[in-house]
């Protein structure tokens, strides 16, 4: 009888579906709402609620925390780690955020990096780099 149990016990702890976050094109996505619109963009890694979820082509993109390039649609090669880091980026593409609200505003800004709290966080204009907040 135990062996019987046992038997089904690694089926009845499995989560449906299971969390391998894989989709086509390369794509990783963990999180409610996580890369929500993913239409033809590959090589996006989006981990947590909301990030990435307007993403429809852009590529190369890698957003952890709630909400982080939620607003991206076709930017590519751009990482924002934390909560509302790159939250507004629509087109913009070679930008880095590393923390809570850092690049909020930027919308089509390039090559930008900002590291701490909310750190560039009314920045549109490219170019730009900012530590600390």
């Amino acid at each position: 009888m135990v062996l019987a149990c046992l038997a089904f016990l690694p089926r009845a702890q499995a989560v449906s579906p299971p969390p391998d976050g894989g989709y086509s094109g390369f794509n990783t996505a963990e999180g409610v709402n996580a890369l929500l619109s993913l239409g033809s963009g590959t090589f996006n890694t989006a981990l947590g609620f909301s990030s990435l979820k307007a993403d429809t082509n852009g590529g190369i993109n890698t957003a952890v925390d709630g909400q982080a390039l939620l607003s991206n649609t076709g930017g590519s090669y751009n990482t924002a780690v934390g909560e509302n880091a790159l939250v507004s980026n629509t087109t913009g593409s070679f930008n880095m955020a590393l923390g809570q609200g850092a690049l909020a505003s930027n919308i089509g800004g390039n090559g930008n990096t900002a590291m701490g709290f909310q750190a560039l966080h009314g920045n549109t204009a490219s170019g730009n780099v900012a530590v600390g907040y």
